[in-house]
């Protein structure tokens, strides 16, 4: 029924139906719209001219169009909480387009940070702060009451609810606005927001025809201990080695792996293919002066390797300032004081071998059934029409790829056949959400416009390094790219897949 409504929809557009132009008092007079299970507190619509978007403690966002801002509060009855939801529309050049925009770390979402580039693109776009605020890297103002509980409530809306209430009240009132439905809607989101647009394809197959996620946080109960797994060795081993022996360490790996694809470029194509030993840097000098211990070299094992049934540990080729650093990392170390030990003054600075355990099976106890989001069978969502490209960094050292690779598997397993609606795209070199020295997507969406809208199913991304002097096609999983051995290096004309 959806994929039928979609098409008299899309026909109504390219037979020439005029774009919609609401009048002046549209934008003040949306009417509430039904959220089930919540109940709406507030409505109120803004049209503001063209110009900037603020987005606070960064440069504003220029080149915004005309557009109505509707914002419209919920509230729930397990947590009486004001949830904000802003709906943003452009007044003119709406495409027919809704997109669904995602959080990062503990924020569910980033106001005008996601909505301005979206209608700039012509979409009409919907965000939410999930009743929780927009800190993405404490949940001090929110994760436990006055008693020190858990706000159940509230982190229901952080794992789930409040997307699909987003989602629900973006529509509607995207309906009420232009007179008539999206087209197609499209999500958008990395790191918590890759989580949150796996979670609606797994809860709620019918938000979305198509779900961009990148580097998603699934498995959050687990890799948010990973994330401090770094900090638990050096405690346990006694050995806090210096940046600039990890460093040593980073560089050995890459000049040992880079060369693997081909081509020199202090790139790791393929980090699961990298089997560098740190034991073969015992005994020799760093720039720095420090000879490299065996100590040293053990603590840089067991980062890599990763804590026992958790998976992944850093990937090689990733630096290790951001887990390994003299501090841990403020979101990991956060989970852990606010919602695994429950106590805002718990000291992790001396979390050994035992006690880790103790709170892995703590944290993946209490909050798996919220927080996992990796559910395998999409079926529903494959059946609906829903596609999902999903795409992950290689020297992402925040959220190990080889968890989104395990996932893209294990839908596999369950499912059946994916390539009609879900595609795994790995970046060599990108960070998390898309930093580093290495090439990450550049348009993802276009493809996935061009999947949904086009049935042209992507089998590679452009990508670019940062500076955009390194260009690179990333290939469809499991497939990698290749140097063909005489072109430029860093021209994605250069490279092939190659593989299944």
């Amino acid at each position: 029924m959806k994929k039928v409504c979609h098409l008299l929809v899309t026909l109504l557009l390219v037979a020439g139906l005029p774009a919609a132009v609401p009048s002046k008092s549209a934008c003040a007079a949306v009417p509430a719209p039904v959220v089930p299970g919540a109940r709406v507190v507030s409505v109120a619509g803004v049209e503001r001219p063209a110009g900037e978007a603020g987005v606070p403690g960064r440069p504003p966002i220029t080149g915004v169009p005309a557009r109505c801002e509707v914002t419209v509060v919920l509230s729930h009855a397990d947590a009486g909480e004001r949830v904000k939801v802003e709906v943003w529309l452009p007044l003119r050049g709406w495409t027919g387009r809704f997109l669904g925009t995602g959080g990062g770390g503990f924020a569910t979402g980033f106001s005008a940070e996601g909505l301005a580039p979206a209608v700039k693109g012509g979409f009409a776009a919907v965000a939410t702060d999930g009743g929780i605020g927009i800190n993405p890297v404490s949940p001090a103002a929110w994760a436990l009451d006055a008693s020190g509980r858990v706000n159940w409530g509230l982190l229901a809306n952080f794992a789930t609810r409040s997307v699909h209430d987003m989602t629900v009240v973006g529509k509607a009132v995207t309906r009420s606005f232009y007179g008539r439905p999206p087209a197609h809607s499209y999500w958008n989101g990395c790191s918590t927001g890759g989580r949150q647009g796996l979670a609606e394809a797994q809860l709620h197959p019918r938000d979305y025809d198509g779900i961009v996620a990148g580097a998603p946080a699934i498995e959050l109960p687990r890799f948010s201990l990973a994330q401090f797994w770094p900090q638990v060795v050096m405690n346990q081993e006694r050995t806090r080695p210096s940046a600039c022996e990890f460093d040593a360490f980073t560089k050995a790996a890459v000049d040992d792996c880079d060369p693997l694809d081909g081509v020199a470029d202090r790139v790791i194509g393929d980090p699961a293919a990298c089997r560098f030993d740190p034991a073969r840097l015992i005994g020799t000098k760093t720039p720095c002066g420090a000879t490299i211990s065996a100590a040293t070299a053990e603590v840089v094992r067991r980062i890599w390797d990763g804590p026992r049934g958790l998976g992944k540990g850093l990937v090689k080729g990733a630096g290790f300032a951001k887990l390994a650093g003299a501090a841990p990392l403020p979101i990991a170390d956060n989970w852990i004081r606010y919602f695994v030990g429950r106590d805002p003054r718990m000291d992790t600075t001396k979390i050994d071998y035992p006690g880790f355990e103790r709170l892995v099976s703590a944290s993946t106890g209490s909050y798996d059934h919220l927080l996992a989001n990796a559910a395998p069978n999409l079926s529903a969502l494959r059946d609906e029409g829903g596609k999902v490209l999903l795409w992950h960094g290689l020297a992402d050292a925040e959220i190990s790829p080889g968890t989104t690779i395990d996932y893209k598997h294990e839908v596999e397993r369950v499912t059946g056949r994916t390539d009609e609606f879900f595609r795994l795209f790995l970046a060599p070199g990108a960070g998390h959400c898309g930093a580093g020295v290495g090439v990450a997507p550049v348009d993802p969406m276009a493809a996935m416009i061009a999947w949904v809208e086009r049935g042209r199913a992507p089998d590679t991304l452009p990508a670019a390094s940062t500076d955009a002097k390194t260009t690179r096609d990333l290939c469809r999983h499991p497939r990698v790219p290749v140097y063909d051995g005489h072109g430029d290096p860093n021209s994605a004309n250069s490279f092939r897949c190659t593989g299944s």
